[in-house]
């Protein structure tokens, strides 16, 4: 496989499962490293992704999704410069120095809670997500700030994970 994922919940059940559970409902966080993979020009495999993330919390094995830190702990395992933030206020000035970013943030709608990764980059004019929403079927626009779609969408406990490409350096 070589395009990007734009809606994780089209993926079949039975495909690339994480864990015991499906792609469909857990597989963001392997997702958003794929995503953010292709956007650098890199091929990745699904199947390794998953084993990686998979083995990163042997105990959670998936069934919870991805940690927090995993696609920071990826990409700096395989040598792209990383770093990781929590700081909402800095993160368009970081995110617009990346190459490519993934972004986990959390969300509520009513008593339900969730969490979600996405891949994203800046474009010159705004930030440009993958696989953000249940209904995307591409690219979806952030607008020019992530603090005020974050803020907008009243999503919370964000995470923001810069990346450069391990080709072009810091």
């Amino acid at each position: 496989m070589d395009e990007l994922i734009y809606n994780q919940t089209k993926i079949p059940k039975e495909q690339w499962r994480y864990g015991f559970r499906s792609s469909a409902a857990t597989g963001c966080g392997w997702i958003a490293v794929y995503n953010a993979l292709r956007l650098l020009g890199y091929r990745a495999k699904p199947e390794g992704l998953i084993r990686y993330f998979e083995r990163q919390l042997p105990l959670i094995h998936g069934n919870a999704g991805t940690s927090i830190w995993g696609p920071w702990a990826y990409f700096r395992k395989w040598g792209f410069p990383a770093k990781m933030s929590a700081r909402r206020r800095v993160f368009d000035a970081l995110a617009e120095k990346a190459d490519v970013c993934v972004l986990f943030f959390r969300w509520r709608r009513g008593w339900r809670f969730g969490a979600h990764f996405v891949a994203l980059r800046w474009n010159g004019a705004e930030f440009v997500g993958y696989n953000t929403f249940r209904s995307s079927q591409g690219p979806d626009s952030y607008g020019p700030s992530l603090d005020a779609f974050l803020r907008k969408n009243g999503y919370f406990g964000a995470v923001l994970t810069y990346v450069r490409d391990k080709r072009t350096g810091q």
